[in-house]
């Protein structure tokens, strides 16, 4: 569950803060309104109280009754485990393991917001919303890469490199370095396969949760890589797929497709590359092994792939979906990181600096000594994408590492600050 701030309006018309709550894990689709001061009870709700106990235990006037109130609506919305929410979950795992390619989540509404941007209404057929952002998302992939590139020294890599890394940031933030990273790959050699990595925001996957289907955007389809799939399942067991439907709405890979699409395009059997997607916990945790150690561990996910792609033919590209700091109050900080205040201005340069220290250690290749760090320093900024970079670079063992671009996204009101980078490991 995670909540947000929401308005709502009285009786009488007036305006009045409210407390949003919705499934993180995007179970359910319903959210549920309620009054901010449920806040200090949500985090009692974990199943380990009676709900007399929980009225006891916060007092300051809560009785059973109103207690009940707000559990009903909880069941109701799928917000609590109980049959209302198995019932929730079968149907999504029924759904999912229907499909050998997963629909587009988070591409969708950007394809949806790029026909519109070209003039085609919201409400307009399906179809016609489809023909517009297949011509003109590509258009606009090609015109953030223009921009990024056209001062860069080097806008092009000929030969195709082991791996990069890219944000999974909102294209609205996040662009220049997704164009950093993919633009530079426009004249090299085109792989056979992609193996994305990304970050295991809402799962309940507790180690490297691997998906067997493939992806689609509106550009089309990427098929399941089956040999990577097949060696993978052999070497690892079906625990690596247990929780593959954490892949079902997570964007840290999806976002990866449509640049890989539009980049490398169909072959001559009109196929995009094959892909092989794997979301990678925080080796920061509990040093590599998963957090409760019954997932897939780091080292042998990574020995594993290693060993499947050795005995596969032609080329692969491995992509580490990252995004790297998470400051600011909308992440529970105090301090704001906008605006030319003193103290915003050190919060975003103590940012930079560390963001700047850990990536030196990477492009160094010291990434074991960059999960020490960040493990001693306990995540200070929380980077969200530590264990899909350390595994890239574990899998392929580049030679050079290098920074193509670093970039900070701040929100408008200054309470938040996403940092990300373009790398390539060759």
């Amino acid at each position: 569950m995670r909540g947000f701030p929401a308005e709502g309006t009285t009786p009488e018309g007036q305006t009045v803060q409210m407390l949003g709550l919705a499934d993180a894990q995007q179970i359910s689709d319903k959210v549920v309104m309620t009054a901010p001061v449920w806040a200090i009870v949500l985090p009692l709700l974990d199943g380990s109280r009676t709900v007399d106990q929980v009225v006891s235990q916060v007092g300051r006037g809560l009785t059973r009754p109103m207690l009940e109130q707000l559990l009903a609506q909880l069941d109701d919305a799928g917000m609590l485990e109980g049959p209302r929410f198995a019932q929730m979950l079968a149907g999504v795992h029924a759904d999912f393991d229907s499909q050998p390619v997963l629909p587009p989540g988070s591409t969708a509404a950007f394809a949806d917001a790029v026909a519109h941007q070209a003039g085609v209404p919201q409400d307009a057929p399906e179809h016609e919303r489809h023909a517009v952002a297949v011509r003109e998302v590509p258009k606009l992939l090609d015109q953030w890469i223009a921009h990024a590139l056209k001062d860069a020294a080097d806008p092009a890599l000929t030969a195709l490199p082991k791996a990069i890394v890219a944000p999974h940031l909102d294209y609205a933030r996040g662009w220049i370095n997704y164009a950093h990273a993919y633009g530079r790959l426009r004249v090299a050699d085109r792989p056979d396969r992609v193996i994305i990595l990304g970050t295991n925001h809402f799962g309940r996957g507790t180690g490297v949760t691997a998906c067997d289907k493939g992806f689609s955007t509106v550009l089309g389809a990427c098929q399941a890589d089956q040999g990577v799939i097949n060696g993978m399942r052999h070497l690892l067991g079906q625990g690596l797929f247990e929780h593959r439907y954490d892949h079902e709405r997570e964007h840290s890979i999806e976002l990866q497709l449509p640049w890989i699409q539009h980049v490398f395009g169909k072959d001559d059997s009109g196929r995009y590359p094959a892909v092989f997607a794997a979301l990678v916990h925080d080796p920061c945790v509990n040093d590599g092994a998963s957090y409760d150690g019954a997932g897939v561990a780091l080292a042998p996910f990574v020995d594993a792939l290693r060993r499947v792609l050795a005995e596969l033919p032609g080329r692969t590209l491995v992509v580490a979906s990252a995004d790297l700091s998470h400051v600011g109050p909308a992440f529970g900080d105090p301090q704001r990181v906008g605006g030319d205040e003193p103290a915003a201005v050190e919060a975003r340069r103590k940012v930079l600096a560390h963001d700047r220290e850990m990536l030196e250690l990477i492009e160094q290749g010291r990434h074991a000594e960059m999960v020490s760090s960040m493990s001693w320093q306990q995540n200070p900024t929380r980077w969200c994408s530590i264990g899909c970079i350390t595994a890239a670079a574990m899998i392929t063992g580049p030679t050079s590492v290098r920074l193509l671009n670093y970039n900070g996204a701040l929100d408008s009101e200054g309470l938040s600050l996403v940092t990300s980078a373009a790398m390539v490991m060759e």
